[in-house]
């Protein structure tokens, strides 16, 4: 008799622009704290308000120019966190078939 092996969950999130359903570590969490503003949660660990982004750089600059990240956030993102958001973009794949 062969055992099976139990199927883990994997937790699904949204992107907020192109609202493409991936798994959780596949996505970039951007965070808002009371205490540090918007930023960049590597980890998907730190306590806040979050929103799930593509790996995709067309993503990022859409989420940059249009409303969707201040409305998912809760927030109006400041001009240094649009700059360093725009920073992160920038190491991003340029294209959208680029493999994740």
């Amino acid at each position: 008799m062969t055992v099976k092996g139990k199927v883990r969950h994997v937790p699904q999130r949204m992107c907020v622009v192109c609202r493409e359903v991936q798994g959780k570590r596949a996505l970039i969490r951007i965070v808002r704290t009371p205490t540090d503003g918007v930023a960049i949660d590597v980890t998907g660990k730190r306590a806040g308000r979050g929103a799930y982004l593509c790996q995709r750089r067309t993503c990022w600059e859409r989420a940059l120019h249009s409303p969707v990240l201040n409305r998912a956030l809760r927030t109006t993102l400041t001009e240094n966190e649009r700059t360093a958001l725009a920073a992160f973009a920038a190491t991003l794949p340029d294209s959208d078939t680029a493999d994740l």
